[in-house]
């Protein structure tokens, strides 16, 4: 007997989920009105100095205004309600921002790499260093610490959109470290050249960076499974577990956005009758929720318990116990996820 039961429906997980979205409004906000204020920073360092480097850097900072604005919008998508053409909700629109931003990156690297082979050729003379200095270092500071908060939020609130911001404001961060390092060199070397090839460097920098989000981004729009996620509620599962849940299996966990979609097999005594089926699925799912951050959805399909099961069965006042109990079976994250009963896996096992 196939049922369902969303988290939401409780309170405080509605509360919680609320107060996930604004958290997550409130960092994308930052995001997008601090890059463009950079934006303003490094152009205007790079008129100043007329440095390849800098200006490279300021191309990268134009990716960073569009990327934030996505990000926005997939956050405000994310957040609407289910409807008859998305059964499972919008969620999913953040790994479209994740990859979006990636191929921005990825667009950001082929424009640095064209200018700075431009500049190699006709190279052109850098001055005032110490101004572009002062203001690239102000952007230094500013993308670390919005970068170091934004996937610390992401993380938290299972924000695939504001991770991947935060991963991009942090490589802009470390890109504008190898340029002041760049500055540096051309100021005690009077090495124009460097210039360029600095930019080349962080053009290698950025295309990793643009590919990681990009096959991240895949991966989860492919439902491509979580270990780390996977592994998680197997735990929760055993933390919980109850003697009359004799069976767990075809474990799957897909994830939208911030919010949990998680359905498997639970085998239970085949005499209990609907009342006590329901009463068990029940609390096997709030077994789950108890331990969720953010929305949840749980599909549990009930079997019934078979003689073979009998070997590893813990219900020790079994009525109609079959086989005597052998030994118990640990559920672990390759035998909750198969499909088939925990009796196959003990077969193979003698």
């Amino acid at each position: 007997m196939p049922t369902a039961f969303k988290l939401g429906k409780q309170p405080h997980f509605v509360m919680a989920a609320q107060i996930n979205q604004k958290s997550k409004f409130k960092w994308i906000s930052i995001s997008f009105g601090l890059s463009v204020v950079l934006l303003v920073v490094k152009f205007t360092a790079y008129y100043l100095t007329r440095s390849n480097a800098i200006l490279s850097d300021a191309l990268e900072s134009i990716i960073n205004v569009f990327a934030s604005g996505f990000a926005f919008y997939s956050i405000y998508l994310s957040a609407q309600p289910r409807d008859p053409n998305h059964p499972y909700g919008h969620g999913k629109v953040e790994y479209f921002s994740s990859g979006f931003e990636g191929a921005l990156i990825v667009i950001a690297g082929i424009l640095i790499v064209i200018q700075a082979v431009d500049r190699l050729l006709m190279p052109q003379p850098i001055v005032h260093l110490e101004w572009g200095f002062g203001l690239l270092l102000i952007t230094v500071v500013a993308n670390g610490l919005l970068g170091y908060y934004l996937q610390k939020v992401g993380k938290e609130t299972h924000s695939e959109a504001l991770t991947a911001d935060g991963k991009h404001l942090l490589t802009d961060s470390y890109s504008s470290i190898l340029i002041l390092v760049g500055l540096v060199l051309i100021s005690l070397t009077g090495f124009q050249w460097l210039d360029s090839v600095v930019s080349l460097v962080l053009s290698v920098v950025i295309f990793y960076n643009g590919y990681v989000l990009i096959r991240r981004s895949v991966s989860a729009l492919m439902d491509e499974t979580d270990p780390a996620l996977l592994e998680n509620v197997v735990e929760t599962i055993n933390a919980n577990k109850c003697d009359y849940w004799i069976d767990v299996h075809n474990l799957r966990i897909q994830r939208y956005g911030s919010d949990l979609h998680v359905d498997c097999h639970l085998t239970l005594p085949y005499y209990w009758d609907l009342r006590q089926v329901h009463d068990a699925v029940h609390g096997f799912e709030e077994s789950l929720e108890k331990e969720a951050v953010g929305g949840i959805e749980i599909f549990v399909h009930s079997d019934p318990c078979l003689p073979a099961c009998c070997h590893y069965c813990r219900l020790s006042q079994c009525p109609v116990r079959a086989e005597d109990f052998g030994r118990e079976i640990v559920w672990d994250v390759n035998n909750l996820s198969k499909n088939q009963k925990h009796f196959v896996e003990a077969a193979d096992q003698k």
